[in-house]
């Protein structure tokens, strides 16, 4: 008797950037390393790749994520289902749904893939199915400008595939570390308010000066323990969460690593210079450190 299960067409593999997925062993790879991803989530993930790949600008709807994950009559909610199946891709990937690389969202119509992606035969890893036009250019013909140029932002900014592999609980520390140390600033500032009003006056504009550190610190102080909770709990987008305040705490992080200074009366001014020159780049350090897997849902179950 033929077998009801046997599949005639062979099993597809897909690589996109520096990630690989392979639809018949169920696994998601990130430069040759494995990447957690559950099986509704995956099932979502191929979806969308076959859909780039049959022409430009073609998406999943939600109804067809939910056809797809669930049979009929089965009684789940779907919209929250679908939700958590695609936060958790682009979790995996290291995406950000207000700025995506990979997953676009469409409002109230469906998900798009967006980077180029590459199908081969499993059996057959050195044939692409279709390229793309900002995919690798082949040898001896000359890139275009849209095939060598960076996206915005990524000359300065690191992504994901930029950082090095760290185990989760070096990266969850050192991130609760960052957070726990400027709420040392702020609570400290606030618990010597006299001595840091002692310390501006010769400035010429020393009460508006005074003001911002009491009012900063204020309104700091509940966003930072937003941020140190969320890590610690792990909670659900955290990483997209913390990507989407980094721009307000950067601007805020930037302020803040002038704090030495408040401690003149303590310290000396070359201590005080040196400790403010590594505190302008403790921002980008956490967000590094975010997308390295701090606070993420998954990472300290791969």
């Amino acid at each position: 008797m033929a077998d009801l299960n046997c599949d005639p067409r062979p099993a597809q593999r897909y690589r996109f950037g520096v990630f690989e997925v392979d639809a018949a062993t169920g696994e998601l790879r990130r430069q040759g390393m494995r990447v957690k991803l559950n099986a509704q989530p995956f099932q979502v993930l191929l979806l969308l790749l076959d859909r780039y790949l049959d022409g430009p600008g073609q998406f999943v709807t939600r109804d067809e994520i939910s056809r797809e994950l669930w049979p009929e009559g089965t009684f789940v909610d779907y919209e929250h289902g679908v939700n958590s199946a695609v936060n958790r891709i682009r979790e995996a990937l290291g995406d950000i749904a207000g700025n995506p690389r990979f997953i676009e969202t469409l409002a109230r119509r469906g998900y798009r893939f967006l980077a180029p992606v590459e199908r081969f035969d499993s059996g057959d890893a050195s044939q692409p199915a279709r390229w793309d036009s900002k995919a690798p250019v082949p040898h001896g013909q000359a890139p275009t400008a849209s095939q060598t140029e960076p996206p915005p932002g990524a000359r300065i900014l690191s992504r994901p595939e930029d950082l090095p592999k760290m185990s989760f609980p070096v990266v969850q520390s050192l991130f609760v570390l960052f957070q726990l140390m400027y709420l040392g600033f702020y609570i400290g500032a606030l618990a010597n308010l006299a001595e840091i009003q002692d310390l501006l006056s010769p400035l010429p504009a020393a009460a508006l000066v005074f003001r911002a550190v009491f009012i900063t610190a204020a309104i700091l102080i509940p966003a930072r323990a937003f941020v140190l909770c969320a890590a610690l709990f792990r909670a659900p987008g955290f990483r997209a969460k913390f990507l989407t305040l980094w721009p307000f705490l950067l601007l805020f992080d930037q302020l803040w690593s002038l704090a030495p200074f408040l401690l003149l009366h303590h310290i000396n001014f070359g201590l005080a210079l040196a400790s403010t020159a590594l505190l302008v780049y403790s921002p980008f350090a956490q967000r590094s450190i975010v997308l390295m897997g701090a606070g993420s849902a998954s990472a300290g179950l791969r």
